[in-house]
């Protein structure tokens, strides 16, 4: 018997839980027939225009996406509307759309313990564990040797996939950097709990300025900065949950290979 779209659910929801999402999330399917066959995977952070398009050229049954399509409560999905479009697409081309959102960042493994695993850190726990203290948002981790924050910075670079605005970090160039938080999506909330845990450097997305600025002003030695764009950063959970997907047996899953983020054009380098 061929896999269906439930037998993928059901894989992905043991490996992430949906009690594990926070209230306000909207996860699990939103379109398409749970017994429907399924042969080809897509699995991606955003479901939008490109990565539709892509799973409509690869002949995928299912696009399996980090960020949820619906996330506000919605009265209707008409044609003549971003997301309405994108719901009609996928309908008219026998693709369902299954979200993993807050669930995935929590899950260990999840997000950010495939963040950690990218940049090289060997993973010790969360970094705003949830009571049972495995699982949580963002993780802690330690390199196998310190490194100057300089070097720490370019190794972020190079493992994560390039985009326009790249990555910036904020800290001294020649500070040993050895234990590293890091938290795929908007983390700027957790700079507390990335200083109370003592980590040299932190490696987040969505940095604002304020509580950046205010972060590095602290009374006493406050973990370096590194600022990555939110796609890049919880790109590498794509390939996680790929390997969860194949696990069901008969199924062929893809990573996006299309960057969804949205910044394309840096105006230095427009200016030099």
């Amino acid at each position: 018997m061929p896999a269906t779209v439930s037998d993928v659910i059901a894989a992905l929801d043991a490996a992430y839980p949906r009690e594990l999402a926070e209230d306000w999330d909207a996860v699990g399917l939103v379109c398409g027939d749970p017994a429907e066959p399924v042969e080809r995977v897509l699995v991606c952070v955003d479901p939008v225009e490109a990565t539709v398009a892509e799973a409509v050229e690869l002949g995928a049954q299912l696009i399996v996406a980090h960020h949820p399509l619906l996330l506000r409560g919605v009265h209707g999905v008409p044609a003549d509307t971003a997301k309405g479009r994108l719901v009609h697409r996928l309908i008219r081309s026998g693709i369902a759309l299954f979200c993993a959102h807050t669930n995935a960042d929590a899950a260990r493994p999840g997000v950010s313990d495939a963040l950690a695993e990218a940049l090289g850190l060997t993973v010790s726990r969360p970094l705003a564990p949830h009571a049972n203290g495995e699982t949580g948002i963002g993780r802690i981790g330690e390199l196998a040797e310190p490194e100057p924050f300089a070097a720490f910075v370019r190794r972020v670079a190079g493992a994560l996939p390039a985009t326009r605005p790249g990555v910036y970090g904020a800290g001294a160039e020649d500070r040993p950097i050895r234990t590293v938080a890091v938290s795929g999506g908007a983390g700027d909330g957790y700079l507390g709990a990335a200083t109370e845990a003592g980590v040299d450097a932190y490696v987040t997305a969505d940095l604002r300025h304020h509580p950046a600025g205010e972060h590095l002003e602290r009374v006493g030695e406050a973990p370096a900065l590194v600022g990555v764009t939110h796609w890049a950063s919880e790109w590498p959970w794509c390939a996680q949950a790929a390997a969860v997907v194949r696990a069901v047996g008969g199924v062929d899953a893809h990573v996006s290979t299309r960057c969804t983020d949205p910044w394309n054009i840096r105006g230095q380098e427009e200016a030099q």
